[in-house]
Parts: C-alpha cells; structure tokens; sequence
C-alpha cells in the first residue's frame, strides 16, 4: 500500500520546506481526487480551496508550515509538478539543499534571529574583509620586532613567515567548516562547532576559556591601551604650557569605556560594519605610520643585530620560546572567523565561504603588508635597543618625539584610540551573543532593548574594573596567551579530521595531524615559558593602581 502512494515531487535544489515537526505533516492514503487535466492548476491562491484533513490541524498550526500547499501530501496528484515557495526569512534557513536531505538531516534554530551574530544574514565580502582586517591587527603586532632581538634577521623572519602561512591554513579550514553539505547545518560560532564536534564536556574544558579569554580579556585589555595613548594624546596637543588639571590614569581609561559602551548600543555584528572598516584604516594608519618613521630616521646609534645570548642555557632556551610566542600572539581572530562568516547569505548555487574567503585573502594581503614590514623595519631601526614593553609604540615617542611632528605623533596616538575603540565592538560581540542567548533561551522571545543596552553597559564596565583593580594582568599574558594559542593553530586541525576523515595517511590526514599536535605542543612549550617567566622575574602586585 505505501508504494502505491508514492508521489513525485520536483523542487528547486535552493528550496526546501522547514519542518519542524514531521510527525505533523497529515499523509493520507486514500486516492487522490480526479483533476481535470485541462484545467489550470494555482497551487498558491487556490489553495485553501482544495480537501485538506482536519484531523490534525497542528500542522497547519506550525508558523514554518502555513500556508503550503505541500501540508497534505495526499492532494497531490500523480506527475502534477510542484513548486513550494517558501516565506520563512532566510536567517531562518541553515543552508539550502534537496528535500529529501532537509527533511532528514536539517535542524533549525529560530533562536538564531533574535541573538546580534544571526540577527542579520545579509553580509558580503567587503563585510568580511573589513571585520577581518579590523579584528587581524593589533597592538600584539607592535612586539614583533622585540622578538628578532632574540631570533635574529634569519630565523625572525623564517618563523614569522610560517607562523603566517599556518594560521591561514587553519584559517581557511575553519571558513570551509561553517557549513555542512551533508547535514545542511551552519555552524555560526567557534564553540558551536567545537561543541558539536567533540562534545560539550571537551568543549567546556579545552574552548570555552581561551574563547572568552580572546573576547573579555581582549577588550580589558584594549581599555589600557585606548585609555594610556588618550592619556597620551592629550599631552601631546597640551604639551608644558597647559594649565588646566590632566586626568589620571583611570580616569582616562572611564573616558574611553565610555566611548566603547556607547558605540556598543549597535544591535548586530553587520550592523558595526562601518566601524570595523575605520578600525582596519586607523589599524593600517598607525602600523604604516611606526615603522616609516623608524625608518626614514635611519638607525640609532650602536645598533646591534647579533641573537641576545642569556647567562644559562634554561634560560636561552625560554627566551626563544619567549620570541616565537610574540609571534604567535600576533595573529589573532580566529575566534571570530564563524562568527563573521554567519552574517552571510547562503545556499548550495551560493555558498558563503566563496564570499567569506575572498574577503579574507584581501584582509590578509593587507596584513601582511603591515606586518612584515613593521617587525623588518623596526628591528632594523631599533635592534636590540627596541623597547620590550610596547614595541615599536613605546619606541617613537622615546626615540622620535623631540624630532618628529607633534601632528604626526598625535595622529599616531589618535588612530591607535580609534582602532581600539573599534575593536572593543567585534570582540565583544561574542561576549554580548553568549549573554543575550541565556536571556532567550530561558524566556523563549527576544531580548529587549533596554536589558540589551544594560548588559552590554556592564559589560563594559565590568572589563574597566578588571583592568583597573588588576593593572598587572599584563604579566600573566605570556602563561594564558599560550592556553589560547590552540585556537589559531591547532584545534581547526583537529575539527578538520574529525568532520571530514580525510582518508589515513593522506596528505590532508598527514598535514592536519602534523600541524595540530605541533600546535598543541607550542601551546603545551609556551605555558610552561610563562610560569617560568612569572616565578623568574616575579609580579609587582598592585590593586588598584594602574600606570
């Protein structure tokens, strides 16, 4: 009898019906009604005009399912050719494919439109190069030419070119897993991924906190460097002959919390856009900026480029562990890459990591272009005289701010606040999802606009406590800035084995094998570099009293 009932549908392989509830859908298996040949077939407006079973009317309860003329399944007539459409908003749909995969495999979450990742799927790849850009540079890069003074020219630029080439890999990993083929799911946020591929309790031990480290420890740490170089601005333009009373120390950094609570009130992650692409212009700006100025003022004097030797071997061998962190530091956003690409459109003739990926390779061209040029320039300038405490921007204003422009020193100062201010946004927007989802998740309707606006304040000023009661945080960067290192280079590795099971000993098997357990080991080596550090120089403990 189920043979014989058989019918044949013919859909748009970008179409399919969201169902929520299958056991809904009434299928009747009494023979159709005759249906004259001739007689024109509407299967939008005349619809509800056909015989439809009312002994289920759940079905036609669901929101996903009114209004198609597929409910019934027995109103169908044989070789009648059918095209549902859909009016379910497209943030609604993971990824389009055939019915028959949607039907089994596609879980829908329509959570996913009230939370600010989700809320807006109409992003492009100029969206993409612009958050990547901005989330790609950073005050980590300033170090860079610190760690040549250890490494030398040869080595320094041979790690820094590897380090670069891996952590596109694994970047390009993670933009090809967003979304399945095979389950039709997209996978919009680094945990979400995590967690469906080994799990929540391995996701809750190994992800979770280098994830909201790289968020929240992130933005705590861009108040101190927004706050310091406002600080800094300001007395560039006052200069000796101002009289009124300078701002402490927190105070400045109150002034550009404030700042970023304000700019934060945007909704969604497509909505900062614009702000994304002023923080990769004042990023490029202070980077070109820096290491031009030490290279038109031409080397100090008793510049030296020999490797730094240290009086034992342990501490020789921790020193260059000390260099390829600084390295692997600076290159961050990883962390986001889901998240970006998640703002995207997609479907199976237009899948969203041809966007997502175009973007990126503009964005890291464009890196590169600031990196290399400031760790070679600045260590050629500098050498080992370049200063271990913020680089190349501590070193032009020691070494250059008698000889060079006020305006050129100031509009340095001013793009790092404008960078920072903007960067607070993309890496808080993780943060303000996770919160907002608990919100939704326990009342099942959207967050209101006014507990947005609140949490999203407190956020940010629970990130000004932070970096005003613990202002030698800093010190520990080493020690947790290795437990977050995996998420760049080594567990896109090991999702990519997981999900795709290359074949053994292929070359995809050997490679992600290769590079996941030499990033779990540079994760494991850099840990242990950091509590060496922190037991060998000690940490002047400080509440409450930021420099």
């Amino acid at each position: 009898m189920a043979e014989s009932n058989q019918r044949e549908l013919d859909i748009h392989d970008d179409e399919f019906i969201e169902v929520d509830d299958f056991s809904a859908i009434p299928v009747s298996t009494a023979s159709p009604p005759e249906i004259d040949s001739a007689a024109p077939q509407d299967h939008g407006a005349s619809a509800p005009s056909m015989q439809t079973d009312q002994s289920n009317p759940s079905g036609m309860s669901s929101p996903s399912l009114s209004e198609k003329p597929l409910l019934n399944l027995s109103i169908v007539p044989v070789n009648i050719r059918v095209t549902p459409r859909s009016h379910t908003p497209n943030f609604f749909t993971p990824l389009g494919s055939p019915i028959r995969r949607a039907i089994q495999l596609t879980k829908f979450d329509p959570q996913d439109a009230w939370l600010p990742i989700t809320e807006s799927r109409n992003g492009n790849a100029y969206y993409a190069a612009f958050h990547s850009l901005c989330s790609g540079i950073g005050i980590p890069a300033l170090v860079l030419p610190v760690s040549f003074t250890v490494l030398g020219w040869t080595w320094g630029i041979i790690s820094l070119t590897v380090a670069f080439i891996w952590q596109l890999y694994t970047l390009w990993l993670l933009v090809k897993l967003h979304e399945s083929k095979e389950t039709g799911m997209r996978y919009s946020r680094y945990l979400q991924l995590f967690s469906s591929t080994f799990g929540d309790k391995m996701k809750n031990i190994f992800a979770v906190f280098p994830i909201y480290y790289l968020s929240g420890g992130t933005c705590c740490a861009l108040i101190i460097v927004g706050g310091s170089s406002m600080k800094l601005f300001y007395e560039i333009l006052c200069g000796h002959e101002c009289t009124s009373k300078p701002l402490t120390t927190v105070e400045w950094y109150l002034v550009f919390t404030c700042a970023a609570v304000v700019l934060s009130q945007l909704p969604n992650l497509n909505s900062i856009a614009g702000v994304s692409l002023i923080g990769a212009i004042t990023a490029i700006g202070y980077c070109t900026i820096m290491w031009l100025v030490a290279v038109t003022e031409g080397r100090l004097d008793g510049v030296s480029y020999d490797p730094k030797k240290e009086n034992s071997n342990t501490a020789m061998i921790f020193s260059i562990l000390n260099s390829l962190g600084i390295i692997a530091f600076a290159f961050k956003g990883h962390n986001l890459t889901l998240e970006i690409q998640a703002t995207m459109p997609s479907s199976d003739k237009k899948p969203s990591h041809v966007p997502m990926w175009r973007g990126v390779k503009i964005a890291y061209f464009i890196i590169a272009l600031c990196l290399f040029p400031l760790a070679i320039g600045g260590y050629w300038a500098y050498g080992h005289l370049i200063p271990p405490n913020g680089g190349m921007l501590t070193a032009i204003y020691q070494y250059h701010g008698r000889d060079t422009s006020k305006f050129i020193l100031a509009l340095t100062s001013l793009f790092v606040v404008v960078n920072a201010v903007s960067s607070f946004q993309i890496f808080g927007m993780p943060m303000f999802d996770d919160m907002e989802s608990k919100y939704i998740t326990r009342f099942n309707k959207p967050c209101p606009w006014w507990l947005r606006s609140i949490s999203r304040a407190m956020f940010g000023f629970g990130c000004f406590f932070i970096a005003v009661a613990i202002p030698f945080l800093g010190s520990f960067a080493g020690l947790i800035g290795g437990i977050a290192i995996p998420i760049t280079f080594a567990y896109p590795c090991f999702l990519w084995l997981k999900i795709k099971k290359p074949e053994k000993f292929s070359f995809m098997w050997l490679l992600n094998w290769t590079l996941g357990l030499l990033g779990t080991a540079l994760s494991v080596i850099l840990i242990a570099a950091g509590i060496y550090v922190v037991i060998d120089t000690g940490i002047q403990v400080s509440f409450f009293k930021p420099q």
